[in-house]
């Protein structure tokens, strides 16, 4: 029963739970970015570099022909899809920039409320201070 009691107290604290929302976000935020690349910014770069699917781009390892649809070259065969890990590769690097400008403004965020409490709490330490002495100086005339 001892380890089923620590089962239960390592999965309700905060940071798994925090864990679990994030991983959830993260996949809906993957495919958010996913769409980005493959329906927006990959047929532009298609266009310039001839007008073709680039994620069908392949180099044939079998002796397929060059023409046919990446799936039919699967099903022929071997191939080496560098088009499609080009996409997955920008889907990537999209989403670590992304994520990166995210957590840079939750630290600039959390550092501006971090010194307006400190100041707080200097200013109030201050007062604080202020008064102890004045009944420390009452208690000395007493």
């Amino acid at each position: 029963m001892g380890m089923m009691q620590e089962f239960k107290q390592f999965a309700m604290k905060g940071n798994v739970v925090d864990l679990a929302v994030g991983v959830i976000i993260g996949g809906a935020f993957g495919k958010i970015v996913d769409s980005l690349v493959q329906d927006v910014i990959m047929p532009p770069i298609g266009k310039i570099f001839g007008g073709l699917d680039f994620a069908s781009y392949y180099l044939p390892l079998n002796g397929q022909a060059y023409g046919l649809p990446l799936a039919e070259a699967k099903k022929a065969g071997a191939v080496l899809a560098y088009g499609n890990f080009l996409t997955v590769l920008l889907n990537f690097l999209i989403l670590a920039f992304i994520i990166f400008q995210m957590v840079r403004l939750m630290n600039r965020m959390r550092s501006t409320f971090v010194s307006k409490e400190e100041a707080a709490a200097a200013a109030a330490t201050a007062e604080e201070i202020l008064l102890l002495r004045e009944i420390r100086d009452s208690l000395k005339s007493r």
